[in-house]
């Protein structure tokens, strides 16, 4: 793997961990590969979390760690809590968000939740005095401009009851509703010609984006394009000013996912929406600097 000819400073570099419902869809891959592959980042550990489905942390977990041996990657996985069930014990993926954020570090600690929330609201009800030491970036939910709809937005959705623990915690949150990671629009011909020749990662990326994208659960897509909505998470934490936000006071997730307001909320920071281009480009290029490769003819 070649490295960066540019250096971040120390002071600049940031704590990551990452809570992924892998196994979901396509798109969890290339924000975790995103993660790794950015100096700025020190990823502490990639953490399974669940989309609903009976053993669906299990393949989340099995899917990280299959990326993990591709791109020879030594951060540690963890499993996380299971779906549908009231454990009176803890998950190790839990364990260590307490862990970490409980060390006594400068460096600032974000935790990119491209899923259901549900790992980090059985943290904050084990651990209250962690809410403070750490940020949240969550893809999810829906837009506070127009949170009305007949489908329920995915993420959110998956455990409404851990949306709302961690919305209305101390914790700085800040959100990356559907109308702006919806629109991190990439073409398959795209992937195919820039991706899938960046190495053995490169190859994984493209296949089991295309394969997904002939399955019968991708019958909501368009057919030749994807949103890489996940990556979006990485994005502001790799540059805040990314995409334009608005500090807004937060609602109650209702279970259709749209929002109430019967209390006052609290202030949290709501992205309108992320330059995909930003994004799209600083991954290939990443990719094509640590795996090499170049756009097939």
């Amino acid at each position: 793997m070649k490295t960066f000819e540019f250096y971040v400073p120390e002071e600049k570099r940031v704590r990551v961990i990452i809570d992924s419902d892998a196994a979901c869809e396509a798109d969890d891959p290339f924000a975790i590969a995103h993660a790794l592959m950015s100096p700025k980042l020190a990823v502490k550990a990639v953490i399974a979390e669940h989309f609903a489905r009976k053993d669906s942390m299990e393949r989340s977990f099995r899917a990280i760690k299959k990326l993990m041996d591709i791109m020879g990657a030594d951060v540690p996985v963890f499993r996380g809590e299971n779906w549908g069930e009231e454990e009176n014990g803890i998950s190790e993926g839990v364990q260590f968000i307490i862990d970490e954020s409980r060390k006594e570090e400068h460096t600032p600690l974000y935790v990119l939740c491209l899923g259901a929330l549900t790992n980090l609201a059985k943290a904050f009800s084990l651990a209250p005095d962690i809410v403070k030491k750490l940020t949240v970036i969550s893809v999810g939910g829906r837009s506070y401009e127009n949170s009305e709809g007949t489908l329920k937005e995915f993420n959110f959705g998956n455990d409404i009851k851990a949306a709302n623990v961690v919305i209305n915690s101390e914790a700085v949150f800040w959100q990356i509703p559907a109308g702006a990671y919806g629109r991190m629009r990439i073409g398959l011909a795209e992937l195919q010609r820039r991706v899938s020749c960046c190495g053995d990662v490169g190859k994984y990326l493209f296949e089991q984006m295309n394969t997904f994208n002939q399955s019968k659960e991708a019958c909501w897509t368009p057919g030749e394009s994807w949103s890489l909505g996940d990556s979006a998470a990485v994005a502001v934490v790799l540059d805040p000013e990314c995409g334009r936000y608005r500090n807004i006071r937060s609602g109650h997730v209702n279970e259709d996912t749209s929002y109430s307001f019967e209390g006052k909320g609290r202030m949290i920071r709501e992205y309108i929406n992320v330059e995909s281009r930003y994004v799209i480009e600083d991954f290939i290029s990443k990719l094509e600097i640590c795996y090499g490769g170049n756009s097939r003819e």
